[in-house]
């Protein structure tokens, strides 16, 4: 069980406190991973995409430019997460389907929800760093989410 917390307490020089103010909507409320990174904006094809290739116990992490207007994973792409066995996905985005993710063995942090899907065009950028909330989300690095929040280290401090 993670509980950011106490990490933070045993580990604060090590750990960056992401500022976005997600709400979860995965069955699971905590969960750490390895990060793999997308940026898109109101495209979801790469987000899919990820989810299909990335290792399991892995954490996506979604750039979506803060935006909500569309939602960028539904339940057809978190029953993938689940599937593949993804510890979690955190969008700096909005999701849809909210009641049935609530099922799904797998975290899921968004900035809120809508019902309007995305495009799929297939464009953005993968596998590269990004930074919102203060953070420089870079692939291979660490992230720890629970309740109180998410925080980022550059090495996997559980192990």
């Amino acid at each position: 069980m993670v509980k950011t917390a106490d990490l933070h307490d045993e580990f604060g020089t090590e750990l960056t406190l992401c500022t976005v103010s997600f709400r979860s909507y995965g069955k699971h409320k905590e969960f750490s991973g390895p990060i793999q990174t997308v940026r898109v904006l109101e495209d979801n094809a790469l987000v899919r995409e990820s989810l299909e290739t990335i290792p399991e116990g892995s954490v996506l992490v979604v750039d979506g430019g803060g935006s909500t207007r569309c939602a960028l994973l539904g339940d057809q792409l978190g029953a993938i997460a689940e599937s593949r066995r993804l510890a979690g996905i955190i969008i700096h985005g909005c999701i849809r389907d909210s009641a049935d993710l609530a099922l799904l063995e797998v975290g899921i942090l968004a900035i809120g929800t809508n019902p309007i899907r995305s495009k799929k065009e297939g464009k953005g950028e993968r596998d590269v760093q990004l930074h919102f909330g203060e953070v420089n989300w870079i692939p291979g690095h660490f992230v720890y989410a629970d309740e109180d929040g998410v925080l980022t280290a550059n090495r996997n401090i559980l192990a």
